[in-house]
């Protein structure tokens, strides 16, 4: 028998992903800015949960500015913001690969390495950054991933995410990257502290069913798959069948809060 979805009636606090909730390519989804501006107005505490990692948590709060939207860099939650502190606690060393856009939230690269923290660096992504990264796993050094997405949806079609190129150097280096972002149980049990919410007060609102909305649910929290973004048909009957809600959008998300 499948699990029975948490009532969002419960609910006190929402982790909203970014990409493919709230806007998708160049443009705002439809419904989403005002249903940020619903949330506020209701005094609903929500935080953006979201395991980009091309983009600085400044740069992405300009870009959701540029869109609408009434967002401060102090809500955004990244693997990126969070990583310092997970590196400090292991006392690792880290040679960076990500994306230079990403370089101000991420901690100094080392100038004689022991880890490698990987993101999604897209182009950047060369044969010779990857082996770069090999040669300080194979001699021992220990791989944080800031994400381990398969793919996402960007404004010309789906594009891969670092999940496949955590994999390749997993695969080579014969080691087990430490996950940093979603679906890490850490990082959503950290973004509900930071609303001062206990877990099961919380649910992921996301459009990737495995990262956002399962991922979610194994921590405890709620889980509400969004028809926007990446989502697929196969997508809502798997949610569904793991205790989550499905909804056509955001915006129909937030209306159902306040009904």
């Amino acid at each position: 028998m499948a699990p029975e979805a948490k009532p969002l009636r419960d609910i006190k606090g929402l982790l909203i992903d970014v990409g493919g909730v709230l806007y998708q390519g160049d443009e705002a989804i439809e419904g989403s800015v005002e249903a940020l501006k619903g949330l506020r107005e209701r005094k609903l505490p929500f935080r953006l949960l979201t395991n980009t990692t091309r983009t600085s948590r400044a740069r992405l709060a300009a870009k959701l500015k540029g869109f609408g939207f009434d967002v401060n860099e102090a809500e955004i939650v990244t693997p990126a913001s969070v990583a310092g502190a997970v590196l400090a606690r292991d006392g690792a060393k880290p040679r960076l690969l990500v994306h230079p856009d990403l370089m101000p939230d991420c901690p100094a690269e080392a100038a004689e390495p022991d880890a490698v923290l990987i993101g999604d660096a897209g182009e950047h992504f060369t044969f010779e950054a990857m082996n770069r990264a090999f040669n300080v796993l194979i001699e021992g050094g220990k791989l944080y991933a800031l994400g381990k997405n398969r793919f996402f949806r960007g404004k010309d079609g789906y594009e891969l995410d670092a999940g496949p190129f955590v994999a390749a150097l997993e695969f080579a280096a014969e080691v087990e990257a430490v996950l940093i972002g979603k679906p890490s149980r850490a990082f959503f049990e950290t973004a509900a502290k930071d609303m001062n919410l206990t877990p099961e007060n919380v649910a992921m609102v996301g459009d990737d069913v495995e990262s956002d909305v399962e991922g979610a649910i194994a921590a405890g929290l709620g889980g509400v798959l969004v028809r926007t973004g990446k989502f697929r048909e196969a997508d809502g009957e798997r949610a569904k069948k793991g205790g989550a809600h499905v909804a056509a959008s955001l915006a129909a998300v937030v209306e159902e809060l306040s009904a």
